[in-house]
């Protein structure tokens, strides 16, 4: 196997994978697939809820990823196999509509909906795919799926987006085709990754800046196991109550609202909305603070700017779980942790630790114990590093 796809480690793991695909699209559409892409999750190192405030987030990435083997159809159909979901969609281009009780196959279809809309010539395909990251965990698999979906359609199209535009296309895809009204923060991480970089992302004007994290310092995500749901009303309620305070205080959105104009109109917000305000101005300020705090290896910042916005998440944006909670005591408590905080949009799901790289195998293990014998539940425990963006390739 030979593959022009230079960020794919080709381990036995790896390469095992890239077989079990080859195999189920034989079996599923008879032949070999043509072409592959794929598209990393990733975990917001700071910055919970601030994309779609138009603020700042410190994003990495990951590791694990979403791949697609498709194959060339002329009839304008695309038929589609997950191999996470055992599960099989089938449609026209021509005649996309929403599958009713089915998130994932709305995911897949309103990309090329939306990629019409744009004028972009599309084919038809089949494909079968398989994801690395977790579902429903807080770690962006919609993204991921979203934008190896977009360069699979790319590829058959003999077309190219920009990686920004890309994110962009996906982005509104998941907003109005899904339903599902997130920030840019998930879709441009999947496009815009680079090999062992954090990013932070500014998400008014779309720019991003590399970031290096020290080499002392592993990146490890922790899985409550206990799903989240995006397109629940809580997640809603937040961007709603946010947008209020933006609005009654005559900003444009919360990322242009100073700390002392908040403190002194504080009285004319709900107390509610007031907290969320307060939440994501704080939040948005830790993110540049940690990034330098991460590349410095200054453990003392890393250890206040952690816990300020699990504290934050917590009495003010009110998005931890009682799982989370769990979680987090069992990662304070671990060898070598140097702070830890939520993953993503919170209620449930993955959360990250920031740890002394020479103990990484000892945090794990006592995360993995500690966890397992609090909540009777075994966790999902791994170190990740920081992954390019949506790419297709070939083997």
């Amino acid at each position: 196997m030979l593959s022009t796809l230079p960020s794919v480690e080709w381990t036995v793991d790896s390469l095992a994978r890239a077989r079990r695909m080859a195999e189920e699209f034989h079996r599923e559409f008879r032949g070999e697939p043509e072409l592959w892409a794929r598209a990393p999750g990733r975990v917001d190192l700071m910055g919970s809820h601030t994309d779609y405030n138009l603020g700042f987030v410190l994003t990495l990435p990951i590791s694990k990823d979403t791949w697609i083997a498709a194959r060339h159809r002329d009839d304008g159909i695309v038929r589609l196999h997950s191999l996470n979901l055992e599960a099989t969609d089938q449609f026209r281009l021509d005649q996309i509509n929403r599958a009713a009780g089915s998130k994932w196959r709305n995911y897949v279809r309103g990309v090329p909906a939306i990629l019409q809309q744009e004028g972009l010539k599309l084919n038809g395909c089949d494909a079968v795919v398989h994801s690395t990251v977790p579902l429903e965990s807080g770690l962006s698999s919609s993204a991921a799926l979203e934008c190896a979906v977009a360069t699979i359609f790319e590829e058959l199209g003999g077309w190219h987006l920009s990686p920004q535009r890309k994110a962009q296309l996906c982005q509104k895809a998941e907003n109005q085709f899904a339903g599902v009204s997130c920030g840019i923060l998930d879709q441009y991480s999947a496009c815009l990754g680079l090999d062992g970089c954090a990013l932070v992302l500014d998400c008014r004007d779309l720019s991003t800046r590399t970031i290096h994290v020290a080499e002392s310092i592993r990146i490890v995500i922790c899985n409550t196991m206990s799903p989240r749901r995006l397109s629940g009303g809580e997640y809603a309620r937040r961007r709603s109550e946010c947008e209020q305070g933006a609005s009654l205080l005559g900003v444009n959105a919360l990322r242009d609202l100073p700390p002392s104009v908040l403190a002194s109109r504080r009285k004319e917000l709900s107390e509610v909305v007031a907290r969320r305000c307060e939440f994501i101005v704080d939040e948005s300020a830790r993110v540049e603070l940690l990034a330098q705090a991460l590349s410095d290896d200054d453990r003392a910042s890393i250890a206040s700017l952690c816990a300020a916005s699990f504290a934050g998440a917590r009495d003010l944006y009110e998005i931890v779980s009682p799982a989370m909670e769990t979680m987090m005591k069992c990662m304070l408590a671990a060898p070598g942790i140097l702070g830890a905080r939520q993953a993503g949009a919170g209620f449930g799901g993955c959360m990250v630790a920031l740890v002394d790289a020479a103990q990484t195998g000892a945090f794990r293990a006592s995360v993995i114990d500690s966890y397992s014998r609090s909540t009777q539940t075994a966790p999902e425990v791994w170190p990740v590093v920081g992954a390019r963006g949506a790419e297709a390739f070939h083997l």
